[in-house]
């Protein structure tokens, strides 16, 4: 019999109300290229690359999110 679990990959952070499309949310998710498995953090609505935008009301969730992440790589 084969073992199955249930591994969580990818969080999105977000404001309450707000759909999971929202360019307000962000996407926290264990990425990993065969070298090891890492963390990236996008927003999709930021068109310029390589930067992310935390308002102060959102970092302690979103902190939590990366958090969370971290802990799951292998």
């Amino acid at each position: 019999m084969t073992d199955y679990r249930v591994r969580t990959t990818k969080l999105l952070v977000g404001p309450v109300g707000e759909p999971f499309y929202s360019e307000m949310c962000t996407e926290v998710y264990i990425e990993s290229e065969g070298a090891g498995e890492f963390v990236i953090v996008e927003q999709h609505a930021r068109v310029d690359l390589g930067k992310v935008a935390i308002e102060p009301s959102e970092w302690p969730a979103l902190r939590d999110a990366i958090d969370r992440m971290i802990g799951e790589c292998e």
